[in-house]
């Protein structure tokens, strides 16, 4: 990727001597159910982490009951995601306009494109997306996925040295049991890279969760009992799928490590 697709892509090239995160989803609010405290816990520990969202999720709702029209639905949720970041101390985020809904049928090398165009401009050291499958199982999501996995290996075939390694979003099996989650595509237990406790960002992370007001009536967790909805949301993983470095950011936030830490 050369400067001119960068400075098309409309991103500001930075520093390579700090630490970025860049994670890439396909909807706005797809950064804050399973792992905004670990982005917001990294951006206390002065990371810069990026959001990469390829749709402004204008097939999504327009709340219940509606708080926007139909046609305005993109321009509300991406400003729904922006105050999302901000309560996270993220980056502001960049959101492309590619059709919510439609990411299957958007060519692989387009994807692809756009993924290293913000890698070529920030230099992130980790990439964060969803798992193959997306989780739920959402098409979009699975798009994303594969594109980014995709532009890490590209990047790296490339020589770009700062990039150690890409995470998905998982949900461990005994997760998923215990609170009978049988939707969601999850991983074994024994395939989880790193667990983080997210707690002591609960009130920030659940800010970014209240941002995406139109999205409040889809996720049943949140009309969940506050136990429930601790036990989902108050820990994030992650698998490690693909790395080039033995440490990188978000494999020393696992819970493991930290408590080495302060022992």
């Amino acid at each position: 990727m050369n400067k001119t697709a960068v400075a098309d892509a409309g991103i500001k090239p930075i520093s390579v001597a700090e630490h970025h995160l860049l994670a890439v989803f396909a909807h706005p609010d797809d950064e804050a159910f399973r792992c905004a405290g670990t982005l917001a816990l990294l951006a206390q520990r002065g990371v810069h982490v990026h959001v990469l969202t390829f749709t402004p999720g204008q097939a999504g709702s327009c709340g219940q009951p509606p708080i926007c029209a139909r046609e305005e639905l993109g321009a509300v949720r991406t400003a729904e995601l922006q105050c999302s970041c901000q309560a996270l101390g993220l980056e502001p985020p960049q959101v492309l306009e590619y059709t919510d809904g439609g990411l299957a049928g958007v060519a692989q090398e387009d994807g692809v494109a756009r993924i290293a165009a913000c890698i070529q401009a920030i230099h992130p050291q980790v990439l964060l997306t969803w798992l193959p499958h997306g989780l739920s199982g959402h098409p979009d999501h699975a798009a994303v996925s594969r594109w980014t996995l995709a532009a890490y290996q590209q990047a790296k075939d490339a020589g770009l040295e700062a990039l150690a390694a890409v995470y998905y979003l998982a949900v461990p099996d005994s997760l998923a049991r215990e609170l009978g989650l049988n939707q969601l595509h999850t991983l074994p237990d024994q395939d989880v890279t790193v667990t983080v406790d997210v707690q002591p960002v609960w009130d920030q992370k659940i800010a970014a969760i209240a941002c995406h007001r139109t999205q409040a009536g889809e996720s049943p967790i949140l009309q969940a009992s506050l136990e429930r909805q601790r036990r989902f949301l108050g820990w994030e993983h992650f698998y490690r799928a693909a790395a080039c470095q033995p440490e990188d950011v978000l494999l020393w936030m696992d819970v493991s490590k930290l408590e080495s830490a302060s022992e």
